[in-house]
């Protein structure tokens, strides 16, 4: 890793790296040219295709397999919607990239439009970086004036107009279809698929949708060739056909108890541990790792045992993990309660629910009112089976929803349960040492004692009235 050269953060530390003037004394927009002049869209696309990138907002689907299943006789027109809602916890690639060479991911956005056939593209931004905005808007408009953008871009046939559309800061909008449905001004709920986007997605026409650092990577393919992309990174597992291998740069979110938190730069495949130590300067006091995640919130846990683990596409899935995630890599030192990842877990995805399926809706509700109970000092050994039950029962693996948001809500709690349960079971034994072995049903939520629910006197048995005539009341709960 010594010996790396940064390619996606090349330009962040040169004054106005934002600015298209400074892009483009860097080289910017040269594969832009060139493309235009020498290549074909298809062309283009084919060489996207043989790089095998990999999508960097979560998936890590192949990109140019996910080009090639729009229709390639549709009139038009096609539309490529660029995923900037970055909303994953403890993921902010995004915004770096977004806020400090914006006119990357903009050449990123005309190659793919071009290899695509897209003639309009939306940026799709989360209302919460308003730099980003600002900076975006800049460089969208510096494009405009430049012959970028518009019609008949560098003197050639090709046309694209690109519009920014800021989001409202919901998790859902990360997931396409719900993001399609918010750029057309509707509530953010996932569609059942089929049909994918690439079929009917925005206002019912072939439609891709890719994350910012995965067109930032296109402009890089075409630049320095697919030789290139492919000498960085891992192949794919031998006899493995569903592994398209983890090729490229990639970038890495560090946050948590680390020495010096931040964006970096590296090839895919590093293990947790070289990104803690090498980046990261280790754990603050010289402490020790409990657990890491990985990828973003929804991947799950990671123990201390397992930081030799490599952060690519396969790596995390065999460690127990939902995959690589986004590489938003969140440290817990020793002191950090397992307990408490959960309640923070719980209560944001949660919150973010959209409410459209009943399993992920009512499911996280339960699960957080489980944790809620056993912070309160109410909990039973039998809810870590109750919460692992839910875990396994919500989510697109499960076949019970229709986003993966259910999935990202259940990883953090099925690896934490499967790798720090005697500590999970500690806290419950010391939180409530005379109940935390009762099985039987128990409200699940944590009521306030101001707004308690108790149950009422019975009311004697009543006597035999006229027709007519008005009986006792009936007995049953009423509020305190």
């Amino acid at each position: 890793m010594a010996d790396y050269e940064p390619v996606l953060l090349a330009n962040i530390d040169k004054p106005d790296s934002h600015t298209l003037a400074v892009y483009q004394a860097g080289g910017g927009y040269r594969a832009l040219r060139r493309a235009l002049r020498d290549l074909s869209p298809a062309e283009v696309a084919n060489k996207v295709r043989r790089s095998n990138l990999r999508g960097r907002g979560g998936a890590g689907f192949p990109t140019g397999l996910k080009w090639s299943f729009l229709p390639a006789d549709h009139p038009g027109p096609v539309y490529l919607c660029v995923n900037a809602d970055e909303s994953e916890p403890g993921t902010f690639s995004n915004r770096v990239l977004l806020e400090l060479d914006p006119h990357q991911v903009l050449e990123g956005t005309i190659l793919s439009a071009y290899a695509t056939r897209a003639s309009t593209a939306y940026i799709y931004l989360r209302y919460e970086y308003p730099r980003a905005f600002r900076r975006l808007q800049a460089a969208i408009d510096e494009c405009y004036a430049a012959g970028l953008l518009g019609k008949n871009i560098l003197g050639t046939p090709f046309s694209l107009d690109v519009f920014l559309h800021r989001g409202a800061g919901a998790y859902v909008c990360g997931e396409e279809t719900g993001l399609i449905e918010s750029i057309e001004g509707k509530r953010a709920w996932p569609r059942i698929k089929p049909p994918f986007p690439a079929v009917e997605g925005l206002f019912r026409k072939p439609t891709v949708v890719n994350n910012v650092e995965t067109l930032a990577c296109v402009v890089h393919i075409l630049d320095r060739g697919v030789e290139w992309f492919q000498s960085i990174g891992v192949p794919p597992t031998p006899g493995d056909p569903r592994d398209p291998g983890s090729y490229g740069p990639k970038l890495y979110c560090l946050s948590g108890h680390v020495n010096r938190p931040g964006c970096y730069e590296g090839p895919l495949g590093l293990t947790v541990r070289q990104v803690i130590d090498q980046w990261g300067g280790g754990v603050p006091g010289g402490r020790k790792v409990k657990a890491v995640v990985p990828g973003g919130l929804s991947t799950g846990l990671l123990s201390g045992e397992e930081l030799d683990t490599p952060l690519d596409f396969n790596g995390p899935v065999q460690a127990g993990c939902l995959g690589l995630g986004t590489a938003g890599v969140v440290v817990l030192d020793e002191t950090y309660p397992i307990l408490d990842f959960l309640h923070t877990s719980c209560r944001f995805f949660a919150h973010e629910s959209c409410g459209q399926c009943t399993p992920c809706r009512e499911g996280t509700r339960w699960a957080l009112e489980m944790i809620e109970r056993i912070k309160a000092g109410r909990g039973r050994l039998r809810d870590l089976d109750l919460l692992a039950e839910i875990g396994d029962s919500i989510g697109i693996l499960p076949g019970t929803t229709i986003c993966g948001l259910a999935d990202g809500a259940a990883w953090p709690i099925k690896t934490a349960l499967a790798k720090f349960r005697g500590e999970l079971e500690d806290a419950i034994r010391r939180g409530n040492p005379a109940g935390y072995a009762a099985t039987d049903p128990v409200l699940a939520m944590t009521i306030h004692p101001n707004d308690r629910l108790v149950h009422a006197p019975a009311a004697p048995p009543p006597e035999v009235a006229p027709r007519g005539a008005a009986g006792p009341p009936s007995a049953g709960l009423q509020k305190a």
